[in-house]
């Protein structure tokens, strides 16, 4: 059997309704936190994860 785990926020620390197993990879994945009910954009890879900052929208002048 392959080892799951779950996906904690990065925010609050929480657990996510999202797992993943070692072979998993992700890029760009909105993951959504029901105890703190933010999304943030997210990289998996091997069970490492990396939180991605996009930049703001500018406005047009």
């Amino acid at each position: 059997m392959r080892e799951e785990r779950w996906l904690l926020c990065p925010l609050c620390g929480g657990k996510t309704r999202s797992r993943v197993r070692a072979d998993t990879i992700l890029f760009r994945y909105p993951l959504y936190c029901p105890k703190c009910r933010r999304e943030t954009l997210v990289q998996v890879q091997q069970f490492h994860m990396t939180v991605l900052k996009e930049p703001d929208a500018k406005t047009q002048c």
